[in-house]
């Protein structure tokens, strides 16, 4: 698992080992990822230097790009007697070995890459003044020569902790960064302002110094779950799965979550539909049993999952207080979570289950469980996770670029699988019906959120990557995406 620090932490490591050469490492790795991207020696490098440590990054990529003989232009707008010690040393290297500052972007025709070194992590606020309007120029040279833009430990103007971006912020293709990954890098605006991003650990292992915070999503963290399937079972096996949703007009929520439950490897799928005049089969998937809801509570279930279409209205609510009464797995989403929060008895029940329970909302509905707007929960998306899942003692799932994954007890992870043709109506319905599955077939609640969100990702990555979208991918087509992805890790395995 790729571990993850945020700005805090790492300054701790940082201060623990002030006697290693941290800077000259990091130029060196600077460099030559920059040497890479700026294959073409007949355009000149760009060089953006900030009155921190992460300019005396900057400085030292530069000097030894120069060894290099690369043509390059180091921009530097600021007082080199205010730069803390082992910046000013970097500054004194790049002058002696014949660089010269420059206090403004000249004008070249064209730039081989852009390389960013004027804030790293920390920054919590817009950029201002000279370097703000440095950030500005940097983005259109990038977008006026097709070049190439690397940034130094993470893009100038991004907050490495939350993901929030600030006005101006880099928009970087590449981004190195140094010692440990931080979670803004991929979580919120992270993805965006970052592209391919690689960590330089500069001879350090943080873990030895420092327990990580959190970690990136992968198939390591469930792997122990992908054991081949025993041939002497059969579907009792694979659990009972109960879906409670589908009021009407919504019953295509109800039946994305029960296909996508069934085609995971469920071995029984019961969706209990709240529009009395609903079909009695499901054409397209006629291995779910429809059954009246109340059916579906009875029927013996191995786990529940409660909210794909299932509307708000008082059946609704009354449906919710009686699969919170019950002693079996349960994942919430949609309206359920609506319903949660508005209702204080259902947040104490919710709070008060002995069963595991897993909720999965997209931003809004995390604002509403919270009483908070909306921007708030996206300004700090790992922090209002983690109070979601505290508060009301459920692993929690926040959807979004880089969904967060939390745990009662602390934990917390962020997804880096997934991609914009995701944002489409049903896709939140599929992902009930992968976690309900896991957790039908056994698997512990926070092994089956992770699963079921890196699956789900993985899913539309695999369709984009099969030329089925960005564009026009919709939540059914992951669904037979999903099962080969699952069946390929337990091959693996």
């Amino acid at each position: 698992m790729t571990s993850l620090y945020r700005s805090t932490s790492l300054r701790r490591i940082e201060t623990a080992c002030a006697t290693q050469p941290l800077m000259e490492r990091a130029g060196a790795a600077a460099a030559l990822w920059a040497a890479e991207l700026a294959a073409d020696r007949n355009f000149p490098v760009l060089v953006l230097a900030g009155p921190g440590n992460n300019g005396g990054d900057a400085f030292e990529a530069a000097r030894l790009l120069q060894e290099r003989a690369f043509d390059v232009r180091l921009v530097f707008a600021g007082d080199p007697a205010r730069l803390p010690a082992d910046a000013q040393a970097a500054h004194r290297r790049f002058v002696a070995a014949g660089g010269t500052p420059l206090g403004a972007i000249p004008e070249i025709p064209r730039w081989g890459l852009v390389l960013d070194g004027l804030f790293g992590i920390g920054l919590a606020r817009a950029p201002a003044g000279r370097h703000g309007e440095l950030i500005t120029q940097a983005n259109v040279l990038v977008r006026r020569d097709r070049c190439p833009c690397l940034a130094l430990d993470c893009p100038s103007g991004l907050d490495a902790d939350s993901g929030r971006a600030f006005e101006p912020a880099i928009r970087a293709s590449h981004t190195l960064t140094f010692i440990a990954a931080k979670p803004g890098l991929y979580t919120a605006d992270g993805p965006d302002h970052c592209g391919a991003i690689r960590v330089a650990d500069l001879g350090l292992v943080p873990e030895e110094i420092a327990a990580p915070e959190g970690g990136l999503v992968s198939p390591a963290l469930f792997a122990d779950r992908l054991a081949p399937r025993r041939r002497n079972s059969h579907k009792g096996t694979y659990g009972s799965l109960g879906i409670l949703g589908g009021a009407p007009s919504m019953l295509g929520a109800a039946f994305l979550a029960g296909r996508a439950a069934l085609k995971l490897g469920t071995g029984r799928v019961y969706v209990g539909l709240l529009d009395a005049g609903g079909p009695a089969f499901d054409p397209v998937q006629p291995e779910l049993m429809l059954r009246r809801p109340e059916g579906v509570l009875a029927a013996g279930l191995s786990a529940l999952a409660c909210g794909p279409g299932l509307g708000t209205s008082q059946q609704a609510g009354d449906l919710l207080d009686k699969a919170l009464a019950l002693d079996l797995p349960l994942v919430l989403d949609a309206d359920a979570l609506n319903l949660v929060a508005t209702e204080p008895d259902l947040q104490a029940a919710l709070a008060a289950r002995p069963a595991p329970t897993l909720l999965t909302p997209h931003p809004a509905e995390a604002a509403r469980l919270l009483g908070m707007e909306t921007a708030a929960i996206q300004a700090d998306r790992i922090g209002k996770t983690l109070e979601i899942a505290t508060r009301y003692r459920s692993h929690v799932a926040l959807k979004g670029c880089g969904t967060v994954v939390a745990a009662p007890d602390g934990r917390w992870w962020v997804n880096t699988t997934g991609n914009p043709g995701m944002a489409s109506a049903g896709t939140g319905d599929v992902l009930t019906g992968f976690a309900g599955a896991l957790l039908a077939q056994g698997w512990e609640a926070d092994r089956a959120l992770l699963a079921a969100v890196h699956l789900h990702g993985a899913a539309g990555d695999g369709s984009v990557a099969a030329g089925r979208g960005p564009i026009g991918l919709t939540a059914s087509e992951l669904i037979d995406a999903a099962r080969c992805i699952f069946n390929g890790w337990h091959a693996a395995a």
